[in-house]
């Protein structure tokens, strides 16, 4: 991998990681365009560019951040037992208490699924098959108009955490499945990107140390033979950048309902890549 396809990727990386378009399944088609397939200049880019864009997240919802460290450390209320959440903490602690709940599906999955998984990502037509799924998601999210809820319940942020354990499939977009399942569900526009751009920090630092060891255990020679530091380097800023632009665009665009235009292009990209894979085969 040179350095200017490491640039593309990085761009790649950053854009679709926010946008409901999947990150995973771009990163699939721009490899093949690119003729980046070899899993040894793959492993170490793929867990560099996922940790730039969990920074990007960091910087754009930075004050959100803060307020929930600060918010975790103060003492609960009485406890009043609610449907909203467990009164006794306080509604930032309730909030991360929803993030560790919607944590325990890709938890599951990612110990014990996450060899198969991997399988799947060199399949273009689990890709094409994956973006039109989420297409039709983004699409029913958009048409539905279910009564608005105030909080976040622990239940949803189950169910949302479901839907991110499904987006572990190429194609199939992680902010997507989560911001359009919690619109679904019936959760306020305003609060749920950035739920769905926080509560995917942990499961993304985890899997980059799953993949850190995976190098360790292969040597950390062979498994960065295939790729220049100048490449990582490149890589790194180019999803950071396009990371943080992305985030603040789809805040943005969440508020404003905006989904369906993301779900007209993986509907495209779908059909186009699972032509493009019969008609190679």
């Amino acid at each position: 991998m040179d350095w200017i396809q490491a640039l593309l990727m990085g761009i790649f990386q950053g854009l679709t990681e926010y946008l409901p378009v999947s990150s995973s399944g771009h990163l699939a088609i721009a490899g093949k365009l690119l003729g980046v397939e070899d899993p040894d200049q793959i492993m170490p880019f793929t867990i560099l560019v996922h940790v730039a864009t969990v920074m990007s997240t960091l910087v754009i919802l930075w004050n959100e951040i803060v307020w929930l460290i600060i918010g975790a450390c103060k003492r609960g209320k009485d406890f009043i037992p609610s449907r909203h959440g467990i009164r006794q903490l306080n509604d930032e602690q309730n909030y991360l208490l929803n993030i560790l709940i919607s944590m325990i599906p890709v938890g599951i999955v990612g110990l014990f699924f996450k060899d198969q998984i991997e399988g799947y990502f060199d399949n273009l037509l689990v890709v094409g098959i994956c973006l039109v799924v989420t297409a039709a998601l983004l699409s029913f999210s958009y048409f539905a108009h279910p009564r608005e809820k105030e909080y976040i319940s622990p239940l949803h942020a189950f169910i949302i955490g479901i839907a991110q354990a499904c987006a572990v499939l190429p194609g199939l977009s992680r902010s997507g499945s989560t911001i359009g399942t919690g619109l679904i569900l019936g959760n306020k526009k305003e609060k749920l990107a950035q739920f769905s751009f926080l509560m995917v920090i942990p499961p993304i630092l985890g899997e980059a140390l799953l993949d850190s060891k995976k190098m360790i255990e292969q040597g950390i020679e062979t498994t960065m033979a295939g790729i220049s530091p100048l490449a990582l380097t490149v890589g790194f800023f180019a999803a950071f950048i396009t990371g943080c632009f992305a985030c603040k665009w789809m805040i943005g665009i969440v508020r404003r309902g905006k989904l369906i235009y993301f779900a007209i292009y993986c509907l495209v990209v779908g059909i186009a890549t699972i032509v493009w894979h019969l008609t190679t085969q």
